[in-house]
């Protein structure tokens, strides 16, 4: 696997880490219990940071060093490329002929030298994008920055050279066939998974007394990186409005931030909350994984999830799985990791009143946040990271099958 911009150890939550680490990672340990040897290769961002580590029982995570340990933004990582491919490739020559079967490349920078190592080892070439700069351009958050055109070449070069690309969702797979001219027959659905043993259902209020929150408030929480794409400033103007609207009701709210900032001003959000009249409000807590990020979301009465673009929603599945229903937007793979009106609520727009809106009706109504609970667990229990890995794994399969009629036709 090749994982350039972050590493599949690296705390979820704030920087560039967040789902995709989570994704790496499990589907890598998962696959590795299934009996295949995986390897993964990131960029170093430390001197710290051991050459290679394992991860996991056959699983094994390779530092490469390509640029500058710290200072470089993901735009700047096209810069580094030609070096981290030259490590790729360093790497393999030191093993016996043969010895890697597939590349399996996360995110559109590791495409791009996945490309380049699949050429020269003659090895089928697996591609998940994660997001893609065309969707995440259409819906983009107010002032935030367009991702470059760079990006939008390289995806374009990957998705056209890939043997197979596996999608989230059934809405990413026409995505990429709508906007990045994929072929179908080329593009597999494996939707990503969840640790159905971690994050489980618990006490409420054992939990709540662990983060030193209010037994009888409303607690929505919010779980992810502090960057606009995330609009946790969604959730902070739908509650300011819901102060207008129903003001008993909001004063009972306790909103819990779990994450940090992701190349933004540190502050940029507590300064908003204080601009909004809800600073005295909000609790701000350390991105955690793990145990202590499943407390949170049984804490929780609802978990928050308006991003602009998702490409299927890892934190709304956690949280089901944790038994606490979610209000997200309907954007992206979300429709799919939240079943509407059974397991949490869908959002039609980013709009303060609408988010006030569906707050109210939610934290409002203790039935129907009742119900939503017991079909949160349920409706998560269907997916697991094994399922996902399964997938992944036959995908493989049908990348080899490919790669070999595509060799066969060159000749």
């Amino acid at each position: 696997m090749v994982s350039v911009h972050t590493s599949p150890l690296a705390q979820p939550g704030t920087g560039d880490a967040g789902g995709m680490n989570v994704y790496v990672l499990n589907t890598a340990t998962e696959l590795a219990r299934a009996g295949v040897e995986v390897e993964i290769f990131t960029r170093a961002t430390s001197s710290d940071e051991p050459p290679t580590a394992e991860a996991a029982p056959g699983v094994l995570v390779h530092h490469l060093p390509a640029g500058p340990f710290e200072g470089l933004s993901k735009n700047d990582l096209p810069t580094q490329l030609c070096a981290f491919t030259g490590g790729l490739l360093r790497a393999e020559a030191h093993r016996p002929a043969g010895h890697y079967d597939l590349i399996h490349a996360h995110y559109w920078l590791s495409g791009q030298a996945g490309w380049v190592a699949a050429e020269r080892w003659g090895v089928p070439l697996v591609q998940t994008f994660h997001t893609l700069a065309k969707v995440k351009n259409a819906q983009l958050a107010e002032g935030d920055n367009p991702e470059p055109h760079t990006r939008v070449i390289g995806e374009e070069q990957v998705a056209a050279e890939a043997d197979l690309l596996i999608a989230n969702t059934a809405a990413e797979a026409a995505e990429l066939r709508d906007h990045y001219r994929a072929d179908a027959r080329r593009v597999d659905v494996v939707h990503p998974g969840v640790d159905l043993d971690v994050f489980s259902p618990g006490d409420r209020q054992a939990a709540r007394e662990a983060l030193s929150l209010p037994p009888e408030a409303l607690v929505v929480a919010f779980v992810g990186r502090i960057q606009p794409a995330k609009a946790p400033d969604v959730l902070l103007r739908g509650l300011a409005r819901l102060r207008e609207t129903d003001p008993a009701l909001a004063d009972r709210v306790v909103p819990v931030f779990v994450g940090g900032p992701s190349n933004t001003d540190l502050y940029w959000l507590p300064k908003l909350a204080w601009e909004l009249g809800l600073g005295d409000q909000v609790q701000w807590r350390t991105p955690r994984s793990g145990e202590a990020l499943a407390q949170v979301y049984r804490a929780a009465d609802v978990v928050a999830v308006p991003s602009y673009n998702e490409s299927f929603g890892l934190v709304a599945l956690e949280a089901q799985a944790s038994g606490t229903p979610v209000l997200a937007a309907r954007v992206g793979g979300l429709p799919t990791a939240v079943a509407e009106g059974r397991s949490g609520l869908l959002v039609d727009s980013h709009a303060a009143d609408d988010w006030a809106a569906s707050l109210g009706r939610i934290l409002g109504d203790d039935e129907l946040r009742s119900r939503l609970a017991s079909g949160a667990r349920e409706h998560a229990a269907a997916f697991s990271w094994s399922a996902t890995a399964a997938g992944i794994r036959a995908a493989y399969f049908r990348a080899a099958e490919a790669h070999r009629a595509a060799l066969t036709l060159r000749r």
